[in-house]
């Protein structure tokens, strides 16, 4: 009877351990599977087991096709179950084509007389799925914030960054998830960065990646209003519970969606940009509204109508108003001095409230 040994931490079980399972045991007639214990994925993992040990062990017991499960509790990484391999002299240590512990593997089966088999990649039957992807889904939020830009935007982009200017932003309520989503879609609200996050994704990564700024999911993350150092990646200065906003805020729906892209390339004025980023900032640490309205007229005015945007409708009761992103079209923010004006405003079509968000952690 040929007796296959498979090893691995297996914390999360997987449509794709089935697949590996099936595999191995088909070039034999026994199926051992090992398991890092709990003690081994702390120590050589950094991370805690996702169930006690014995729960595991029943879970993988269960399994068509393994005949057998044992515990590995060594202290050499990689080969945790070193001890168990040399008791029970299998005579396959089947592994994957990305093992990274092929060299101190193969020595092993010499010194046990086992054959040392790497399986090929074959086509998964199941969507493909690592434990870590799941770790970070469990991870994830039900719901996410969107966010307005009230100024600095493009300087964080890294190409556009400035030393020692400053973006300032906002997550708002409704929030989003995965099955509602209140709001027009590429519209500039962040909803990439959204979206992201609610898939268990590391947005800022995603979106440098792309070469492309940092912070939709930078304040989708953080929460609040937030005062950002523009650069390469976000650098928090602050961050305030913006109860001065609160009932001030709404949207308004130009009709036209939102395109960032295509306008990268455009000349824009990135000493007006500062200018308007750095008088938000102040206006955040002060909790002034008339100041922040005041970096919002700038950012429209200054930069956004000479760039080419189409003019917003004007709103008397409004203090300010700006497009949320630097594409045309999609939402434009609105400041009101007093929560009437901003419900009076609210009741005409394309005019929607929204508050600040702030996540309890």
């Amino acid at each position: 009877m040929i007796r296959v040994f498979v090893s691995g931490c297996y914390d999360i079980v997987h449509a794709g351990h089935i697949q590996f399972f099936r595999e191995a045991r088909a070039l034999g007639a026994h199926l051992t599977v090992s398991f890092a214990s709990a003690d081994v994925l702390w120590r050589h993992k950094n991370r805690r087991s996702s169930l006690p040990d014995d729960h595991k062990r029943a879970l993988l017991a269960a399994i068509a096709g393994v005949d057998e499960v044992v515990v590995g509790t060594g202290a050499e990484d990689g080969l945790d179950f070193k001890e168990d391999f040399l008791r029970l002299r299998p005579d396959i240590l089947a592994v994957t084509e990305d093992d990274k512990y092929g060299p101190l593997k193969r020595e092993l089966c010499a010194q046990a007389g086992a054959r040392y088999v790497v399986l090929p990649k074959t086509p998964p039957q199941f969507s493909p799925v690592s434990t870590t992807q799941i770790v970070k889904l469990i991870r994830a939020p039900e719901h996410a914030p969107l966010r307005v830009d009230f100024a600095g935007g493009w300087l964080d982009v890294p190409r556009f960054a400035r030393e020692g200017a400053f973006v300032v932003n906002c997550a708002i309520s409704p929030t989003v998830s995965l099955r509602d989503w209140a709001y027009e879609r590429n519209a500039g609200l962040g909803g990439s960065g959204a979206w992201a996050l609610l898939n268990g994704r590391d947005g800022i990564n995603s979106e440098l990646d792309l070469g492309v700024g940092w912070q939709d999911p930078a304040i989708i993350a953080e929460t609040g209003l937030c005062v950002w150092r523009s650069g390469k990646s976000p650098r928090l200065e602050l961050k305030h519970n913006a109860d001065f906003l609160r009932g001030r805020l709404a949207l308004h729906w130009t009709g036209a969606s939102h395109d960032t892209p295509a306008l990268a390339a455009r000349r824009r004025d990135y000493d007006a940009i500062a200018r308007a980023g750095a008088t938000a900032r102040d206006a955040v640490w002060r909790s002034d509204l008339a100041m922040l309205g005041d970096a919002v007229r700038q950012s429209y005015e200054n930069v956004q109508r000479p760039e080419g945007m189409e003019a917003l409708p004007a709103e008397k009761s409004a203090l300010a108003w700006k497009y949320c992103g630097g594409g045309f079209g999609g939402y434009a923010v609105y400041l009101f001095a007093e929560p009437a004006a901003r419900d009076d405003a609210c009741a005409r079509p394309n005019f929607r409230p929204i508050e600040p968000y702030l996540a309890v952690r």
